[in-house]
C-alpha cells in the first residue's frame, strides 16, 4: 500500500488515473458508460436526499480494506467523521455499505471484488447489474464470501442493513 501511495505522490500514477489496488496488483478501471455514470449519480442523489447528515456518501473514492486492497467502489456509505476521512481512507469498520454499478464488469465485480470485500469484513455490498436490471444484495461476510445473497428486481424495495428505516425502490436506483 505504501508503494502504491508513493507512486501517486511521485506522479507515476496521477491522482486522476482510474486504477485501484486489488490483492497488491494495480488494476486499470474500465471506462464509465453514460448509463453507469447516471446510476452512480442517481444513487448519490438518493442517498443524500434520504440520509442527509446520518452518513457520508462517497462516490468513486478509495476505501482501504488491507495493505494490499484499496478499491474504489462506485458508492460507499460511511460512518460520519468530523474530518470526512482526511486523516486516512475509510476502513472496513467505517463502511456501512459499498455499491458497485456494473455493465461491462459484472463478472469481475461478482467473482473478484465482492469476495475480497467479504474477506475484508465489509458488512454489506450491492451489485447493481445494469444488463439484467437487477440488484444483488450481499450480507453476512465470511472468509468464504457472503453467506446471504438476495437478488432484487424492479418493483421491489431495498434497505441498507445498518439503516433499516430508509428504503429505496429498485426502480429508483435503475432509473
Amino acid at each position: 500500500m505504501t508503494q502504491y501511495h508513493q507512486m501517486v505522490e511521485a506522479g507515476i500514477l496521477p491522482e486522476d488515473d482510474r486504477v485501484e489496488l486489488l490483492e497488491g496488483e494495480i488494476i486499470d478501471l474500465s471506462p464509465i458508460s453514460s448509463r453507469h455514470a447516471a446510476c452512480v449519480n442517481r444513487l448519490n442523489y438518493l442517498f443524500h436526499d434520504r440520509l442527509r447528515d446520518r452518513v457520508i456518501v462517497a462516490a468513486q473514492n478509495p476505501v482501504e480494506l488491507s495493505d494490499r486492497l484499496e478499491p474504489q467502489p462506485d458508492v460507499a456509505l460511511l460512518q460520519p467523521r468530523p474530518d470526512f476521512y482526511e486523516a486516512g481512507h475509510p476502513q472496513p469498520q467505517d463502511i456501512l455499505l459499498l455499491v458497485e454499478v456494473a455493465d461491462t464488469t459484472v463478472e469481475f465485480d461478482r467473482e473478484i471484488k465482492i469476495p475480497l470485500y467479504a474477506k475484508s469484513g465489509v458488512r454489506e455490498v450491492w451489485l447493481v447489474d445494469l444488463n439484467e436490471n437487477a440488484i444483488a444484495v450481499y450480507r453476512e461476510p465470511s472468509l468464504r464470501g457472503y453467506d446471504q445473497v438476495q437478488q432484487l428486481q424492479r418493483g421491489q424495495e431495498l434497505t441498507v442493513q445498518a439503516l433499516t428505516d430508509v428504503s429505496l425502490a429498485v426502480d429508483e436506483v435503475l432509473g
